[in-house]
């Protein structure tokens, strides 16, 4: 069965559409509003990315351009899958990889012949944009399309002949799929790639280079209903919110300046007093990687981080952009929608009841002491409805009054954006022993602002606009008590072999296993640091023992121990960091060592390679890698070069990096940097670790 959307009616009222009321002494709209277009898609809220291409057949983040179409082809691809998943996830649209840095289009260009009609896949007659298309209709979903500026593939890439080429593929994607609700450009511009053969490095002004204003004009004339979202030159009707993780900034305003440059803060924070309204769109995947990896399978968001994910970009005036990435299948794996599904069931679970809905309503000032804009007009479930206080009043509080005491640890507002964004700071309040006591505060609001606290039972809410930029004009508010999630148990494994396993719910017991087999309470209970030798498959729950409800399943799988490892070339006793287990820790390589930098490792014994794993630094966005070699030895004399490449996206994405290559022998390990995301010298590492296999 298709579940609603968990942002429908079966839920709270959390929308927001509809016409401004023709109330007489209404509100005038204040500074930027949204445009129809933009109305329409924050209403949205949430909805998919799906991430598919030739990456996903060489386990790749970015394709070089240069791979064999041949290798594309999903042996089950259902489109009508992704759509039913996408629904029941409670999405209201899917934005399509159309085309990724690469260059291989997913449908059957006539400008290219690097897409679907030279691989194998149907025989060269498939066209998963039309696919999709089909299925978003079945189901009620909208279409959105990503086309990557950057082309790794085409020849003619850097020379203006390019634009004419970009333009052309637009107008088939935009003019032959039906509606497309967004169009999404990636910032990624520019590099090393395969360019027809040629392996070389090109350079363009991203923000000149593809004539956005008339490429705009060419995307609007197709697509009238269209949003555009572009992280890489002019600016478009949505931004970037500066980082892939899955949050927005607890302030976080709607506007931003229509020309100049947007620094990150202004990307994470907005920019109150902007000339221009361009809200954020949050963007992150359900994996580590924007691309289907197997060794990823382990690595499915929980639930507990995806309903963070959730607060801080929907609860943050934010949409919510998810990514998928579809499987060598074809489809989207087992693990992602049942992540997705457990989230959709947990949002209607939490805001099922709204305690609001049913309190009696006093504010403090109502515009005119008018019936239209009285506060109950926050909680009556209509879309085009508001409290509003008078011009000049810019502070202001409405009271709830439940009757009897009730539970609530949530707390829920909007404003009526059609009239603009308010509020700059608010606080709510409960009456505990006849005094009101602060539960939380908050600066903006926008679209909608989701709070959470700590249980309090109260038989009155004050919602407190402290400060506003003009009249406050608040579409709903809503009152929770949200069921709590335990949070998986974190794990990690010290140089020496011992595991370690943490809980962040003190109240919780943690059960494990070391053989790959899902614990239950009848597992062996974690009480101090395990001590493991070789390869080993941790798995580790927690346990309520007052209510019975269990976390999600943890795991971690750990190669050979770090017992033996030294760094090697340096006297820097930090630089045992690198290999010390704790992701949280991290090394330098010192100032002046000019790249390429080397990271030398002793691993004690020779062991069988069959790949590497990087870690940056977490705690600082600095000396982050993008192009390495790893070379080897059996002596730390004689090196061979084992791998080479680059570590795609990195920036935005500072996770984990896996590189497997052919088995090779070998006792040190060569980290060597040849690039790094600042241009300049800086080497950083939180972890380095291997891939074994058997000696051969």
């Amino acid at each position: 069965m298709i579940r609603k959307s968990f942002f429908g009616a079966a839920a709270f009222y959390f929308f927001l559409t509809g016409i401004c009321s023709a109330q007489p002494n209404a509100p005038k709209p204040f500074g930027p509003i949204p445009t129809e277009n933009q109305v329409r898609w924050q209403e949205m809220e949430y909805y998919a990315f799906l991430h598919f291409s030739i990456n996903t057949f060489t386990d790749q983040e970015w394709g070089s351009g240069g791979d064999d179409a041949k290798l594309f082809n999903p042996d089950s691809l259902d489109c009508r899958q992704w759509a039913r998943v996408c629904k029941e996830a409670g999405m209201k649209g899917i934005i399509l990889t159309a085309k990724h840095h690469s260059g291989f289009c997913l449908w059957p260009s006539k400008y290219t012949e690097y897409s679907v009609k030279n691989a194998p896949w149907k025989n060269g007659k498939g066209d998963i944009v039309r696919e999709l298309s089909n299925a978003c209709k079945e189901y009620g979903l909208k279409l959105g399309i990503y086309l990557s500026p950057w082309d790794r593939n085409y020849a003619d890439y850097g020379n203006p002949r390019y634009i004419t080429y970009f333009r052309n593929q637009l107008r088939e994607l935009l003019t032959q799929y039906g509606d497309i609700f967004e169009i999404w450009f990636d910032g990624a511009n520019g590099g090393s790639g395969y360019y027809g053969g040629a392996n070389e490095t090109r350079t363009i002004d991203r923000t000149t280079y593809y004539d956005w204003k008339n490429t705009y004009q060419l995307i609007r004339s197709l697509q009238p209903k269209i949003v555009i979202w572009n992280d890489g030159g002019e600016r478009g009707d949505l931004r970037w919110v500066g980082t892939e993780a899955g949050n927005v900034g607890e302030t976080n305003w709607s506007l931003l300046n229509d020309t100049g440059d947007v620094p990150w803060n202004m990307l994470h924070y907005g920019l109150e007093n902007g000339n221009a309204w361009v809200p954020g769109e949050v963007n992150t995947s359900i994996r580590p990687g924007w691309f289907y990896h197997q060794y990823e399978d382990t690595k499915v968001k929980t639930l507990p981080h995806l309903l963070d994910i959730y607060y801080s970009s929907f609860g943050r005036n934010g949409t919510l952009l998810l990514n998928f990435p579809i499987d060598r299948h074809g489809l989207i794996h087992a693990n992602d929608e049942k992540a997705a599904v457990q989230l959709a069931d947990a949002v209607k679970e939490a805001f099922a009841v709204n305690l609001a809905e049913k309190a009696k309503v006093s504010a403090s000032n109502i515009r005119g002491k008018a019936k239209a804009f009285v506060g109950d007009r926050a909680t009556d479930g209509k879309k085009d409805t508001y409290w509003a206080t008078d011009d000049g009043v810019t502070a202001a509080s409405m009271t709830l009054d439940f009757g009897k005491p009730v539970t609530f640890n949530c707390f829920m507002a909007q404003e009526y954006i059609r009239l603009g964004q308010r509020v700059r700071a608010f606080t709510v309040s409960a009456m505990v022993d006849g005094s009101w006591k602060e539960l939380a505060r908050a600066t903006t609001i926008g679209y909608r602002r989701i709070l959470r606290f700590p249980a309090v039972s109260a038989a009155q809410l004050k919602f407190t606009i402290t400060d506003a930029k003009a009249c406050p004009v608040i579409a709903n508010i809503g009152v929770f008590n949200v069921p709590p999630v335990l949070t998986a148990p974190a794990i990690i494994r010290n140089k020496e072999g011992k595991i370690t396993i943490a809980s962040a719910d003190s109240q919780s017991v943690v059960y494990y296993t070391l053989n790959g087999n899902v614990p239950t309470s009848q597992s062996t209970k974690y009480t101090g640091p395990v001590t493991t030798d070789g390869k080993v498959e941790v798995q580790a729950v927690a346990v309520d023992p007052s209510t019975g409800r269990s976390s999600p399943v943890s795991q971690e799988q750990f190669d050979m121990p770090h017992t033996s490892w030294k760094i090697v070339g340096t006297d820097d006793i930090k630089a045992a960091a690198v290999i010390d287990g704790d992701p949280h820790s991290a090394w330098h390589q010192p100032k002046g060592k000019n790249m390429p930098a080397d990271l030398i490792i002793d691993m004690g014994e020779k062991v069988n390679l069959t790949g590497f794993r990087y870690l940056p630094d977490q705690g600082r966005h600095a000396g982050i890698i993008t192009h390495y070699q790893l070379l080897v030895s059996q002596d730390g004399q004689e090196w061979k070069k084992a791998d080479e490449g680059e570590f795609s996206n990195i920036n935005n994405n500072p996770l984990w990096q896996v590189k497997k290559f052919p088995p090779v022998n070998a006792r040190y390990i060569n980290l060597r940097a040849i690039h790094n995301t600042e241009g300049n010298d800086d080497a950083g590492y939180a972890e380095i670790d291997v891939i074994t296999a058997p000696m051969q």
